[in-house]
């Protein structure tokens, strides 16, 4: 079997509180999003864009977003709070996904929104071929426009998910994966 198939059809998600550093060098970065980017692309719209998250900016935006849940969650306690703090430090790495899907004359938006779905994927992908860990996560933050201002996305567009990178301190668990002959048909 080749490396790319046992990749495919090994690869797990490991939750970011099981990674470790050290994370991906700059190099390593700049080749998971140069395959990030090479998605199918309906019109060359390049409708999606990473923003990448690492050092002390985790910290930073991890104390902003401890903020916001904190005013929606007065009565939440120091633990409720140091998670929502360490949401973005838990790996070493974290590229955000961004959609900027908008109308065209000739591409549906909702498949300017699956290209960006494919560059998450291709990121994952990439970053396993490397020999890291990742998980592919959205979580609250993705979808409330006040956390969303402090990574930069801008009102018209939307996360499509928080790939985070980092090295495994444990094997990642198996889940049961569905039953082909329940989701194959044929014609």
């Amino acid at each position: 079997m080749s490396d790319l198939l046992s990749l495919l059809q090994t690869r797990r998600s490991l939750a970011p509180q099981r990674m470790t550093g050290p994370g991906p060098t700059d190099a390593d970065i700049a080749t998971m999003l140069k395959i990030a980017s090479r998605v199918p692309d309906h019109g060359k719209l390049a409708p999606w864009r990473f923003i990448v998250i690492k050092g002390e900016a985790r910290q930073r935006i991890g104390e902003q977003l401890e903020a916001i849940y904190a005013a929606d969650n007065p009565s939440a306690d120091e633990d409720r709070r140091k998670i929502e703090r360490a949401r973005l430090t838990r790996a070493p790495v974290v590229i955000a996904v961004v959609s900027k899907a908008a109308p065209h004359v000739k591409i549906p938006e909702w498949e300017q929104l699956m290209s960006a779905g494919a560059a998450c994927m291709n990121l994952v992908w990439a970053a396993n071929a490397l020999d890291f860990a990742t998980a592919w996560l959205t979580e609250w933050f993705a979808y409330d426009r006040r956390a969303l201002a402090h990574f930069g996305v801008k009102p018209d567009e939307k996360i499509v998910g928080f790939v985070h990178i980092g090295r495994r301190t444990e094997p990642a668990d198996e889940r049961p994966r569905p039953d082909l002959a329940q989701i194959v048909s044929e014609l």
